[in-house]
């Protein structure tokens, strides 16, 4: 092993690249990683690079307590005399770009094994932490106690791989396609050209001799496509004959698994060479887009993208948490081992390009369904992450706080040209502007109208602008600065969500807007996390009961609508209502605190319950017959939202006690007891019979979240009269959809049909 890292690292001194080099995995980022065996020395007196990773707890994937691989163990750094340049040099070692912070006193947890650092002085370009000042390796008079750890700034160095294989930065960087036909130049994606790399200040061609569909395959991945397609040369030839060529790459050998240019061999000219390219063209390619990017609609339904496979709970297209489906349910992968090879199989059959990141710790928040997959090691080429070998899961060894996702590489659109935000006080926020042209095709600015804006079309804006998620769509936006941009040229907007810009949402064919002030106009607060509400549906299930409970306990309830409506007519004080109740468990899975929309000077107070309501609809809770329509619904405000317990390592930051704040943070939960006012479904009307049971969190969209996909929570409910029964309570997107089918159509028994 020590020799062949030797290799590794010879090649890179070269600027070649072995391919192996690549498929080399850093050890995975959790604390409990065993250490690996102790390398062979190399035949040469080069060290091996030291390996550094995060670790602890709670952390981010970009912190954590620092640990060192050294002769063939991990162990930590003492906190004493540490600084940010010490940071500095840490993260950079890590792949990213500075620190913006340290810590001491093992904020992270306390490590194990040797603390093989103390006393460490860097300046900060050192390029590792053994290049600086310190007692000596495995020299200290610390405790674990004093573990040190750091912060690093959350964006990557570009072109880094991993801490063990490390781009030549001065190589390759950029690749882009140059279109050479008329038509292709004024479409995009740019599916077919020249191959061109950034060189100097300007770009350059690479020789086709010996230029393989490998090559091809690893280009297009690159550009955000999944798959190559065979190019006419001939008909590029003689127009490239024409051209003046600057050859910058005699040579590529790429094996096709790499997701970097830079990480094939490559061969590069000699500046005195006296024929670049002898027999040779520039290297010309063709691409075959995904069905998002296809502009051929017949062609689409050729291409199937997998069922199987899905990404859940990123901000942007072609990013998101790795779920798979088995036996009809979906689950998720846990990230030990997780890496870049893995990542692209999973970009790339779900139509996009090879992956730019393969991320860990449950990056795009957490999944609740099963973990399927551990330990996944694709080789790169495979059709399928199933193709993959995997090791089962057992509970010890994964949870979700270790989920897997993925960024991928997509096509250029140039989405984000056509729209811009101006007036907000960052650049997260502003009332949102428009670029139409006139029939002369003179380009200008324009508004929208801001009637019927709201979260749902803000998180299509803040995606096209590439500014994650919609904190909140705003319908007056008169207490921003004003451009001079006033006209309204966009009303109507009506999006599901998904969309990838504006101009794929519903909107009017001719603008017809109330107020078309330009304070009027629609707005937008983007934020790079957002949080992700979803129900406990186990726990639905287990908890159902009914009760028949007197009308004189329930003038509070009454009073904030928690009856349905004949219950206005009843005989009070006497008689009673019969209540579906359940408990309801309401877990935060996303990347940012759930917190009501409203500050708290517009909380109400209802004295009958002694608490503040800072949501009218928090939840929806309602009963459905066979065909879909409503027959009986519970409302429930968001009685006081606050955190009931959390994940170990995680502490509650919201109380309601004393006007307390009001939240759920990440990581933890809201419990309503099913003994609580309105925690039920009234239904004293209701005859017996087959339903569907329902609750919908958020049903407004009234708090940002990452995806609304699973903020429904369905069952089946089977009621005879006396007794009340639930059986497959799930998800709203936690079925497959042939699954979701079958439940629709559940047919119930005849015998106990509504009359």
């Amino acid at each position: 092993k020590g020799l062949q890292f030797f290799r590794c690292r010879s090649g890179l001194l070269l600027g070649l690249w072995l391919p192996h080099c690549l498929t080399q995995t850093t050890p995975s980022n959790t604390a409990t990683s065993k250490p690996t065996t102790t390398p062979t020395p190399s035949p040469s007196p080069r060290p091996e690079r030291l390996k550094v990773r995060l670790s602890g707890y709670p952390r981010k994937h970009n912190e954590g307590r620092i640990e060192l691989f050294y002769k063939g163990e991990w162990g930590t750094i003492c906190d004493d005399d540490f600084t940010i340049a010490n940071a500095h040099v840490l993260c950079h070692h890590l792949g990213f770009v500075s620190a913006t912070g340290w810590t001491h006193s093992a904020k992270y947890g306390k490590g194990q094994g040797k603390i093989w650092l103390d006393n460490v002085q860097c300046h900060g370009g050192e390029k590792s932490i053994e290049f600086c000042k310190s007692r000596g390796w495995g020299n200290s008079d610390c405790t674990h106690d004093e573990d040190a750890g750091v912060v690093c700034k959350d964006e990557r160095i570009p072109g880094f791989v991993d801490s063990n294989a490390q781009v030549d930065e001065n190589k390759v960087e950029e690749v882009r396609l140059r279109p050479v036909v008329g038509v292709a130049k004024k479409k995009l994606p740019i599916t077919e050209g020249v191959v061109e790399v950034k060189y100097k200040d300007g770009w350059a061609q690479i020789c086709d001799v010996g230029w393989t569909a490998k090559n091809t395959r690893v280009v297009c991945g690159m550009l955000g496509f999944p798959h190559e397609r065979k190019v006419n040369k001939n008909f590029y030839r003689l127009y490239l004959e024409r051209q003046k060529n600057n050859f910058h790459l005699h040579s590529v050998a790429c094996t096709g698994t790499e997701v970097h240019l830079a990480a094939c061999p490559l061969e590069f000219n000699k500046p005195n060479a006296t024929s670049s390219c002898a027999g040779g063209m520039p290297a010309v390619i063709s691409c075959m887009p995904g069905p998002l990017f296809m502009q051929n609609s017949g062609l689409k339904k050729k291409l199937k993208i997998s069922s199987n496979v899905r990404l859940k709970g990123g901000a942007k297209v072609g990013e998101g948490r790795v779920e798979v489906l088995k036996d009809n349910v979906w689950g998720t992968v846990c990230d030990d081992r997780w890496n870049l090879l893995s990542a692209s199989v999973v970009c790339r059959e779900l139509g996009f390009g090879s992956a730019k990141e393969a991320l860990t710790g449950a990056r795009m928040g957490q999944g609740m369904g099963p973990i399927y997959m551990n330990e996944v090691k694709c080789l790169g080429q495979e059709r399928s992450i199933w193709d993959c070998p995997v090791k089962n899961i057992t509970s010890e060894n994964c949870q979700h706080s270790e989920d897997a996702a993925v960024r991928c590489n997509v096509p250029y659109m140039g989405l984000e040209t056509s729209i811009r935000i101006t007036g907000g006080r960052t650049r997260y926020e502003g009332r949102v502007e428009v670029l139409t042209s006139d029939p002369n095709g003179t380009q200008s600015w324009g508004l929208i109208c801001g009637e019927n804006w709201s979260t749902k079309e803000a998180m299509v804006a803040c995606r096209q602008l590439g500014l994650g998620y919609a904190n909140q769509g705003l319908q007056e936006t008169w207490y921003w600065d004003s451009s001079n941009v006033t006209d309204m040229v966009m009303s109507g907007v009506k999006c599901m969500g998904n969309e990838m810009a504006l101009s794929q949402c519903q909107y009017h064919k001719t603008v017809s807007c109330q107020r078309a002030a330009a304070k009027f106009a629609a707005g937008v607060i983007c934020s790079e996390t957002a949080s992700d509400l979803v129900l406990n549906a186990s726990l639905v299930e287990q908890t159902v009961y009914i009760e028949d409970r007197p009308l004189h306990m329930l003038y509070c309830a009454a009073e904030e609508d928690c009856l349905s409506k004949s219950a206005a007519k009843a005989n009070w004080p006497y008689g009673h209502r019969r209540l579906l109740r359940f408990s309801s468990q309401i877990h935060n899975i996303g990347r940012a605190d759930f917190k009501p929309k409203a500050g708290r000077h517009s909380w109400v107070w209802h004295a009958c319950h002694g608490h503040y309501h800072s949501m009218d609809i928090f939840t929806h809770y309602d009963l459905l017959n066979a065909n879909g329509t409503k027959v009986a619904e519970g409302h429930k405000a968001s009685f006081c939202l606050e955190d009931t317990d959390c994940q170990e390592g995680i502490s509650k930051r919201y109380e309601c006690a004393n006007f307390g704040d009001q939240g759920i943070t990440v990581g933890c939960w809201d419990l309503y007891r099913h003994d609580i006012d309105c925690q039920w479904i009234d239904i004293t009307d209701i005859k017996p019979g087959n339903y569907i049971m329902q609750v919908v969190i958020n049903p407004n969209y009234e708090v940002a979240e990452s995806d609304f996909t699973n903020n429904a929570m369905k069952c089946n409910c089977k009621y005879d009269g006396h007794r009340i029964w639930f059986h497959n309570c799930h998800i709203g997107d936690a079925l497959s959809e042939e699954a979701e089918r079958r439940f629709e159509k559940y047919p119930g028994q005849l015998n106990n049909k509504i009359s």
